[in-house]
């Protein structure tokens, strides 16, 4: 079992639930190490304090806010451990409201949570009342210096915590109406027809990194000596279509397909 990110406790009202934060999801990008092209030696990135001349350990590096053109605030550890922030070790639950409330761009991870011994019970109980209402909880969460907005949700018996952006930190306006273009019935009656073809549940295990398989074929193709066969693109090129004759096409092609 890996090492919680946060121990803590959630909070709503007098009931409290000790927990340990663990993130949910991992990344299975294809890492690359950056060469020297002369030699392929790996390249070495260094900590370089310019005024003495010389690379600097971890144990010499402190943490500065630059308030003004070269002017710092040094804050260490203990600053960051003293701050007057209750999220820092409990998520208090301040809100219940249905999922569909929360548009999916405030969403920024996932992570979950697990109860200590003692908090199985209220942990069990705070899940049951979150399904039978069909609401989440929303509270805020300090990960990482700095505090989050949170959701959690019941999801098969495990409880997730999703940190969201607050408002201002996003940049697209949800709030717009869309634009006054005239649709012809029959443009709407073809795409409605395309969304119904198209219409089925999300099984993400449905769904498989492409780029991914065909880079590690390509590092594999590399590694064996072979030629690298390029893929024919699909044509890039901006031009003006039909947006009937498109539509129609594309129900014919979901027809095809299904």
């Amino acid at each position: 079992m890996p090492r919680p990110i946060w121990s803590g406790v959630v909070s709503f009202g007098m009931v409290a639930i000790p927990v340990k934060l663990f993130s949910a999801t991992t990344s299975n990008d294809v890492s690359f190490n950056q060469l020297h092209k002369d030699c392929n030696s790996r390249v070495k990135y260094q900590k370089w304090c310019p005024v003495h001349e010389k690379e600097v350990s971890g144990d010499e590096i402190v943490k500065g806010y630059e308030y003004a053109k070269g002017r710092y605030v040094i804050l260490d550890d203990e600053d960051f451990e003293k701050l007057p922030v209750a999220s820092k070790h409990t998520i208090n639950i301040e809100r219940f409201v249905e999922l569909k409330e929360i548009d999916p761009v405030y969403f920024d991870k996932s992570y979950f949570l697990e109860p200590d011994d003692a908090g199985i019970k209220p942990y069990t109980l705070f899940m049951k009342a979150l399904e039978e209402k069909n609401m989440v909880g929303i509270g805020e969460i300090a990960l990482r210096q700095r505090e989050h907005l949170c959701a959690l949700r019941p999801v098969n018996g495990v409880l997730i915590l999703e940190t969201l952006f607050y408002a201002e930190e996003v940049k697209v306006d949800i709030s717009k109406e869309l634009p006054d273009v005239k649709l012809s019935e029959q443009e709407m009656t073809m795409a409605n027809t395309l969304v119904d073809m198209l219409k089925g549940e999300f099984k993400p295990e449905e769904f498989q990194d492409d780029y991914r398989t065909v880079m590690m074929s390509m590092i594999e193709a590399k590694m064996q000596g072979q030629e690298v066969v390029e893929a024919v693109a699909a044509p890039t090129e901006t031009k003006v279509i039909d947006l009937m004759e498109a539509l129609k096409q594309s129900v014919e092609a979901a027809r095809k397909a299904g």
